[in-house]
């Protein structure tokens, strides 16, 4: 005759089965921590190049071994790529230096990259991170006829924005530029061998690494301070926000091309400008969703706006509904066009100095430029940036308001210049 189970037998088994959850919940955790990892290998502290006997990663082992360390752990040795690939030239090539008994470029140039990367470098070539944000602080002057061509082929090369960059620059001659503006604007800047561009501006070398290329803290680089805030507007912005608190948890290094929601439940700046996501393929031309010349000081529609919208929108539909995105869009397409109408009004105001020959000829050498040139480029096109971003701060005390105090000091200047003169409004 069976006994009944006495309380100690009830309380094991119960004992028993809660072990026997908790180990399959364990497991289930793993399983979709593993899962959300993506297909990309983490090489993490793998030494791809430990064994090599490359005569360069011996040599350089030892002079510059944090360079060999960094190209060890990267994703381009572990897919075999070498030294030589993407440094060794021909005898004759352009800006060829020799070493060691071979021919080397000390900083490989975009038609190496292009060997392998030919779809990134075509779409960068049609960037604004090409050739026009070289031209926009060296000026094109220097540019060869194929580099001149490939310029004004470029949406922004055929804009032709206002060139005032470029004579700031002049003013502060070459002693400064190094360490200025050409730290940021040579990303476009053309090779000895007449291809275009620096990728390691953003792929940072030797490491190119997936996870660096993708945070907000790359464009940081250049995207940040009075004229262009980007970075300080993304920080401000719910999506900034939400990366500042929850980016650890991102899945960086997952497959390129056909990033989900799941991977990131919010937008960095590579995955609303470049990032394959949702619908919205991958590109390497940060202008591709762009609806405006935002840059500029009286902002128009770019050529193929339309589209560049669709496929940002794209993007944004993977979070947002449609009356969102309809709303914000028609706002911002109208706030865009308040802002051009402020600065057109600065261009009037100036006209009778102009017209009447009461403004020096050269740039920048009496306050009234400093004070005509701050209102769009830093004022107006903070604005712009920051209601498109959704930064209410930069939209407003960084831009709106600045750019209207500023345009009560033109007015007073350009009185006081007529007056001076005896002339008429």
């Amino acid at each position: 005759m069976n006994q009944p189970p006495t309380l100690l037998s009830r309380y094991r088994a119960l004992i028993i089965g809660l072990v026997v959850v908790i180990v399959v919940m364990g497991v289930a955790l793993i399983i979709l921590a593993i899962g959300r990892a993506g297909t990309t290998v983490d090489l993490g502290q793998v030494d791809v190049l430990e064994n090599s006997s490359d005569e360069c990663v011996t040599c350089h082992r030892e002079v510059s071994p944090g360079i060999v360390d960094q190209f060890s752990h990267s994703t381009m040795a572990a897919a075999e790529v070498t030294c030589r690939n993407c440094h060794e030239v021909e005898s004759g090539y352009p800006g060829a230096v020799e070493h060691e008994g071979s021919y080397v470029l000390a900083e490989p140039s975009t038609a190496k990259c292009e060997k392998c990367h030919e779809a990134e470098v075509a779409q960068y070539y049609q960037s604004r991170h090409s050739l026009p944000a070289y031209v926009a602080v060296a000026g094109s002057t220097n540019l060869s006829a194929n580099l001149m061509a490939m310029y004004q082929a470029i949406p922004e090369g055929s804009f032709a924005p206002d060139k005032g960059r470029n004579a700031i620059a002049a003013i502060e001659g070459p002693v400064m530029t190094p360490f200025t503006c050409d730290n940021c604007h040579s990303i476009g800047a053309p090779a000895a061998d007449e291809s275009v561009g620096r990728c390691q501006k953003c792929h940072i070398r030797h490491s190119f690494s997936l996870e660096q290329a993708r945070k907000p803290e790359t464009c940081n680089n250049c995207h940040i301070g009075p004229d262009h805030p980007q970075w300080e507007i993304y920080q401000e912005s719910a999506h900034g926000i939400q990366y500042a608190t929850m980016g650890s948890t991102w899945n960086w290094n997952a497959e390129a091309g056909n990033l989900s929601v799941t991977d990131f439940p919010a937008p960095t700046c590579a995955l609303c400008h470049m990032s394959g996501f949702g619908t919205t393929g991958t590109t390497h031309d940060v202008g591709d969703r762009l609806s405006w010349f935002l840059f500029a000081s009286l902002s128009q529609p770019r050529p193929s706006w339309q589209d560049n919208r669709t496929r940002m929108q794209s993007v944004c539909f993977e979070c947002h509904n449609e009356n969102f995105i309809n709303d914000l869009y028609t706002a911002a397409d109208a706030a865009t066009q308040h802002v051009n109408d402020w600065v057109q009004e600065s261009n009037d105001l100036m006209a009778p100095l102009q017209e009447q020959g009461l403004l020096t000829i050269a740039p920048f050498d009496e306050p009234i430029d400093f004070t005509y040139f701050d209102l769009w480029h830093y004022w107006g096109r903070t604005t712009k940036f920051g209601l498109w971003m959704q930064g209410p701060d930069y939209s407003q005390w960084h831009g709106a308001y600045p750019l209207l105090e500023t345009m009560a000091d033109l007015r007073e200047m350009v009185n006081d210049k007529l007056q001076a003169a005896g002339a008429t409004p």
